[in-house]
């Protein structure tokens, strides 16, 4: 009988140990959620009052805080192309946003190899769920052909603009939504309309919410893929307006008796009308920090949270569009300069979290320079795969940052922008430099170069370059050193402008 026990033993043996090494093989899984245009303070962990925000709260609570950490530019699309491809700016394909008729941005290069890729290349099923952005379908930056296994949302920054569409993405096809018809992104109230009629304003209220079906497509990967490793990249639409949000979800901020004056459009600008636009904008929020609840749940359920790593950060910051996002209300980027479309710290610094049980500290912050580029060589250097990063990326891992050990500064972190009126911007320890309205300027001697102290001026008001002449002669040759001409984004007065085709 004894034997029987230990050849059953040994059998039982021999069946688990090769499930046990693949467990014991089985590298974390990556989730990354990115939130579009929320500000530096618009997260209950990074100082808001008013919007509720209670599962990136918990979130924060069992992670770290960023509290230095940068996206990759103002706007959605150069933002995306520098955490997708872990190149800065000054060397990115993308660097403003720039639309390819009739659907979709400019593509990120066939050569240009994306975090998705190189997590392919590692045994990863990847997913991306919500707005892509990086080359519009059937472009050389089509998900599909950028390492996305499967893919499901918004291929197009100006389709997002409505969270009532007609359709979706799923992989290369369209699937149909319920908005008969839908509700577009961009439209005033109807010629006659009572602007102080709750009722003008139903036109802009669909049936099937666009986010709903993201997040479900996002909890199905998570499911089909428990047994895998995956990455989960989740670039929300929430809060970019337009102010589309279900009824139900505003109830909560109405019931706080909010002075709300409605967003009319009366002057012809923006997006949709709404009548209660500060209590559209907390909502939205909510309901996107209700979204990251289930994922984070859902991890919990399936046993997952130990062996994910979870991100979440910000592509910019908020929205400068003033008369239907209240940014002083909600004062969305607290104390700091600029909003969305500035290199300013409001535009760019971005409330970012990491979670990984048992190897990131819980409760933990840290404000070490950082940045979206990073990103890659910080995830693969977590796997323990640092030789798989590309040559030619400008990132530096932050592992040991998020695993509590010594981190020596940034040597540098840079920023260009030719759009909202040509912006470049170097970050070299706590000095600032930032250069504005650069194409006004027919040479670059005739470009004002600003210099802050962040330590000390976290608002950027007190310019002090006067006093410190050779600090800024320091910075301006970084700033020329660290970046290549862009032929489709040129940066001006550096760079020529493009030239014409002779008709």
């Amino acid at each position: 009988m004894f034997r029987n026990v230990l050849l059953v033993c040994a059998a039982l043996l021999y069946v688990l140990t090769p499930a046990v090494s693949r467990a014991a093989e089985r590298k974390p899984n990556i989730v990354f959620i990115l939130a579009d245009d929320l500000g530096y303070r618009e997260l209950g962990s990074f100082g808001q009052m008013k919007i509720k925000t209670p599962n990136l709260d918990r979130l924060a609570s069992q992670g770290m805080k960023l509290t230095q950490h940068y996206c990759g530019n103002a706007v959605c699309a150069p933002s995306r192309c520098v955490l997708m491809t872990s190149k800065h700016p000054g060397h990115a394909t993308i660097r403003s946003n720039k639309s390819t008729p009739p659907e979709g941005q400019w593509p990120i290069f066939d050569e240009d190899v994306t975090l998705a890729e190189v997590l392919q290349g590692q045994g990863y099923v990847t997913g991306a769920f919500g707005k892509w952005g990086l080359g519009g379908p059937g472009s050389c930056g089509d998900p599909m052909a950028q390492g996305i296994n499967r893919f499901f949302g918004y291929n197009c920054q100006s389709h997002a603009h409505s969270y009532y569409p007609s359709y979706l993405w799923d992989n290369d096809k369209h699937i149909a939504l319920n908005n008969n018809p839908p509700v577009p992104g961009h439209k005033g109230l109807a010629k006659g309309a009572d602007p102080s009629d709750p009722r003008s304003y139903d036109e802009f209220k669909g049936q099937d919410y666009a986010p709903d079906r993201i997040n479900a497509a996002a909890l199905e990967f998570v499911r089909a893929n428990k047994d895998r490793q995956f990455f989960l990249y989740y670039p929300t639409v929430i809060p970019h307006v337009a102010l589309h949000v279900p009824d139900e979800e505003l109830k909560p901020y109405l019931e706080l008796g909010w002075k709300d004056p409605p967003f009319s459009k009366a002057s012809g600008y923006g997006y949709t009308p709404h009548f209660t636009p500060r209590a559209a904008y907390a909502s939205m929020i909510t309901r996107m920090d209700r979204y990251v609840g289930n994922v984070l749940n859902l991890l919990d359920e399936l046993g997952l949270s130990d062996n994910t790593i979870v991100v979440f950060s910000s592509d910019n910051g908020t929205t400068h569009l003033g008369e239907e996002v209240d940014y002083t209300f909600f004062e969305s980027v607290g104390e700091l300069r600029g909003l969305k479309g500035s290199l300013y710290e409001g535009g760019v610094r971005v409330p970012t979290l990491v979670r990984w049980p048992g190897k990131v500290k819980a409760g933990s912050e840290n404000d070490r320079v950082s940045g979206f580029e990073d990103w890659m060589p910080t995830l693969l250097d977590l796997l323990d795969k640092s030789e798989a990063v590309p040559d030619d990326v400008d990132g530096i891992s932050l592992a040991p940052t998020l695993l509590g050990k010594h981190q020596d500064p940034r040597p540098f972190l840079y920023r260009e922008f030719p759009s909202y009126g040509g912006q470049q911007t170097i970050r070299v320890g706590d000095w600032k430099a930032v250069r504005q309205n650069m194409t006004r300027a027919d040479s670059i001697s005739k470009v004002k170069t600003e210099l802050y102290n962040i330590t000390e001026d976290i608002s950027e008001k007190n310019d002090v370059a006067k006093q410190h002449p050779d600090i800024v002669a320091k910075l301006e040759k970084m700033m020329a050193e660290n970046r290549v001409p862009s032929e489709v984004f040129p940066l001006l007065p550096i760079d020529p402008p493009p030239k014409r085709s002779k008709q």
